[in-house]
């Protein structure tokens, strides 16, 4: 009885970890899940050893909060990112662009970027079509040596909108797992919110 009490206290203080992580990621702007769970579980006077809620835990309260609390807002975004983000990858399609993040899984809040994993011959090629068209642009810190990261990530302003790119080594394109999108999918995603707009 006592571990069915323990483990029923854990999933209500996971449960508590993924709404006010889910909080500060809508209305913070906070983009990592990691860190919001870490804060949240700081925040709610947790220790480190705490288990932390999966991702796809936060992910179930941020759709219910943003639903909840911004929902015309929400599509609105959405509908704009996504919009910028075909603009941005056809102009950017000889660099075989995907769009990943909140802007494809429909998560993207008030401070969300246009994600986009790029997969060129060489990332100076990326930099190199950036400054020739004229267009400001910052390098970000790569994680490394992690496996699967990036070789440059850069970062700038599209119609508004700040943009990171993550350039990938051409070889790499078959090999990503996480959730990702060409440009015709995305396409036809844009079609599907700006009916519910």
């Amino acid at each position: 009885m006592a571990q069915h009490g323990s483990s029923s206290r854990s999933a209500q203080r996971r449960r508590e970890i993924a709404a006010l992580a889910a909080r500060m990621m809508a209305e913070d702007g906070v983009g990592d899940f990691g860190f919001a769970k870490r804060k949240a579980a700081r925040q709610l006077g947790l220790g480190d050893c705490e288990p932390l809620p999966a991702n796809t835990e936060v992910e179930a309260e941020l759709r219910a909060w943003q639903m909840l609390y911004q929902g015309e807002e929400q599509t609105a975004r959405l509908v704009h990112m996504r919009a910028a983000a075909v603009r941005l990858m056809r102009w950017l399609g000889d660099f075989r662009p995907y769009l990943t993040g909140g802007a494809l899984d429909g998560t993207a809040g008030r401070y969300a970027e246009i994600e986009l994993d790029l997969f060129p011959e060489s990332a100076k090629d990326v930099e190199i079509f950036l400054i020739d068209a004229g267009f400001a642009f910052e390098h970000r810190d790569v994680r490394k040596p992690m496996p699967g990261a990036p070789e440059v990530v850069l970062a700038l302003d599209w119609e508004g909108v700040l943009a990171r790119l993550s350039i990938y080594p051409a070889g790499a394109e078959r090999g990503r797992r996480q959730p990702r999108a060409r440009l015709a999918q995305v396409e036809a995603l844009l079609a599907t919110t700006s009916e519910q707009a």
